[in-house]
C-alpha cells in the first residue's frame, strides 16, 4: 500500500507546488497591473498640470502680442499725427 501512496502523494505535492507557483505569478501580475494603473494616473495628473500651465502661458503670450501690436499701431498713429502737425507748421 505504501507503494501506491507515494505516486498519489507526489501528485498532491506537485499539485500544491503548481498552485503556489500560479499564486506567485497571479500575485506578480496583480502587482504589475497596480503599478501600471498608478503610473497611468500619475502621468495623467502630471500631463493635466502641464496642460494647464501651457494654456496659461499661451494666454499670456497672446496678451503680450496684442499689447505689442497695439503699441505698434499707436506708434504709427502718433507718427502720422506728428507728420501732419509738422506739415501744418511748415506750411504756415
Amino acid at each position: 500500500m505504501a507503494g501506491q501512496g507515494d505516486p498519489v502523494q507526489r501528485e498532491i505535492h506537485q499539485d500544491w507546488a503548481n498552485r503556489e507557483y500560479i499564486e506567485v505569478i497571479t500575485s506578480s501580475i496583480k502587482k504589475i497591473a497596480d503599478f501600471l494603473n498608478s503610473f497611468d494616473m500619475s502621468c495623467r495628473s502630471r500631463l493635466a498640470t502641464l496642460n494647464e500651465k501651457l494654456t496659461s502661458l499661451e494666454r499670456r503670450i497672446e496678451y503680450i502680442e496684442a499689447r505689442v501690436r497695439r503699441r505698434e499701431i499707436n506708434l504709427l498713429i502718433w507718427e502720422y499725427i506728428c507728420q501732419i502737425i509738422f506739415a501744418m507748421v511748415l506750411s504756415k
